[in-house]
């Protein structure tokens, strides 16, 4: 045995940073941000060195498949936090979480296929104002409700001032 209680040759029940960033290929700048945003957790050694337990890595492979797949940080930690004493996700919280998630990317990807059917007329620059844009937004109606690019962001604006019109119109 040696000083740390573990046989020789027998894995380490902690990963430093360096070891966690090369079992997982991500960066340890990552994982520095990634607890600094609360996704993961690490103890401090008596030289403020970072050790993580072996499950960090399904936790981390587990962020990666869904930034991968769109869904944000924020969506991340929130499913996450749902998750009793922070354990790792398993097949079937990732299950649960993923059909959760699936109307925001349905629609996301409904937005994208949009913009791409339309991306030869749309110069996306906010104000809409070609005269042939597939995304009409006529003397800049959309301009009150803030600034950038609205329709490419999913708003949309019923006549009457309602939201919810499709973004294309005939």
């Amino acid at each position: 045995m040696n000083l740390s209680g573990y046989a020789e040759g027998m894995p380490h029940a902690e990963l430093t940073v360096g070891e966690v960033a090369e079992r997982s290929g991500v960066a340890t700048s990552t994982l520095r941000f990634y607890e600094k945003e609360g996704l993961i957790t690490s103890r401090r050694t008596a030289g403020n060195q970072r050790r993580y337990q072996r499950e960090v890595l399904r936790r981390v492979a587990f962020i990666r498949v869904a930034q991968r797949v769109g869904i944000s940080l924020a969506m991340i930690r929130d499913a996450l936090n749902l998750l009793p004493d922070e354990r790792t996700p398993t097949r079937e919280d990732w299950a649960n979480l993923s059909a959760a998630w699936e109307e925001d990317l349905t629609t996301r990807i409904l937005l994208l296929q949009q913009l791409r059917d339309s991306l030869t007329g749309c110069i996306g620059c906010g104000c809409l104002s070609i005269s042939r844009c597939p995304l009409v937004n006529p003397e800049d109606r959309l301009g009150q409700y803030g600034p950038g690019p609205r329709t490419l962001r999913g708003f949309q604006e019923a006549p009457s001032g309602r939201q919810n019109l499709p973004l294309a119109e005939p």
